[in-house]
């Protein structure tokens, strides 16, 4: 896949750092942790972290 394609952020949930690599053409994306907190963190709480990744960088807010 071209590197065009892949829109990378750093992001902060509640004080552990992940990578954020988004896939357009796909609406798919992967979150790599910074550190061994941030990934035992996404490991406990999967569904909570999924769904703030989803409605804060995924899916657009509307604008009213």
């Amino acid at each position: 896949m071209p590197a065009r394609s892949i829109i990378r952020k750093t992001i902060e949930i509640d004080k552990h750092i992940f990578d954020l690599e988004i896939y357009p053409r796909l609406v798919s994306w992967e979150v790599f942790p910074k550190t061994n907190d941030a990934a035992l963190y996404a490991f406990s709480n999967k569904d909570k972290l999924n769904k703030t990744i989803q409605t804060n960088y995924i899916y657009e807010k509307r604008k009213k």
